[in-house]
């Protein structure tokens, strides 16, 4: 757990990056898009902007080729923000290495429990089942979950994980989903103190109602998927970021902004991958 300062009556503001897919060289690509250029082209935009935050979330998916070198870079490209990260896995990363080299730095904390004033907790979640693309929260995760949202009923809850929750409309992406959902829920449902749930993993903007609970994703800081198609398609919308501000009356006020500077287009051709 870790506590972090904040006055009454002030709001909490952070701002989430997710699924940059990084590499081992600078020059690596996904989908025809140069990730490392892209990733760094968001964290170019996000200090340009003069957005006033607390810290950054990560939330999953950080490198594509496991590779330590990878997670270095993305420690190179985060660093100049010059704020507390906090990270969740996603499918593809390794967390072995992950976690070795984001120990190394200062600034990146392994901490899953963030209390933020004396009014919201952050909540993230691990649901990575290793080797596969779609998800699952074990048993210690819902119990830890559940431990959490008891002991801190007088705190507004925003719950954080790599995997979706709500269909995307698209059968290829779906089968990639969260697969116990229903388990988080049952869980979640028992208390009255959690208002949001944040998630990564389809790279594309979700802003809707999921049972009742606000429900936010945030598009890639590289490739983008199209909605709303039942085959494997890209959108030629551009990387993004997003900007997320805990209320003290429990509301949650959130914008996702793209970058405007630059233009990354993928390979349109691409069947998967």
């Amino acid at each position: 757990m870790v506590e972090c300062i904040n006055r009454d009556d002030e709001q909490i503001r952070f701002i989430q990056i997710t699924d940059p897919h990084l590499f081992k060289e600078k020059t690596g690509e996904l989908l025809g898009i140069n990730t490392y250029n892209s990733f760094r082209q968001v964290v170019n935009e996000i200090q340009q902007s003069e957005t006033d935050y607390q810290f950054v979330l990560a939330t999953g998916d950080l490198v594509q080729d496991s590779s330590e070198e990878g997670y270095l870079n993305f420690c190179h490209i985060i660093h100049p923000l010059g704020k507390p990260v906090y990270w969740i896995p996603g499918n593809h990363d390794f967390q072995p290495v992950m976690r070795k080299v984001f120990a190394q730095q200062s600034y990146i904390y392994a901490d899953k429990h963030l209390l933020l004033g004396d009014k919201w907790q952050v909540l993230l979640l691990d649901s990575q089942v290793y080797g596969v693309p779609h998800g699952e929260l074990s048993q210690y995760q819902l119990d830890w979950l559940d431990e959490k949202l008891q002991e801190y009923q007088e705190y507004y809850s925003l719950i954080v994980l790599h995997h979706h929750l709500l269909s995307t409309n698209s059968v290829w992406l779906d089968q990639h989903n969260l697969r116990n959902a229903h388990e988080l829920l049952h869980i979640l449902q028992k208390y009255e103190n959690v208002r949001g749930i944040l998630h990564g993993h389809i790279h594309q903007q979700v802003d809707a109602q999921w049972n009742g609970y606000q429900l936010m994703c945030t598009p890639a800081t590289g490739v983008q998927f199209k909605p709303d198609n039942n085959v494997f398609t890209l959108d030629t919308l551009q990387p993004a970021w997003r900007e997320i501000s805990l209320m003290p009356d429990g509301t949650i006020e959130t914008q996702v902004h793209r970058i405007q500077q630059a233009k990354f287009l993928p390979n349109m051709h691409e069947l998967g991958y």
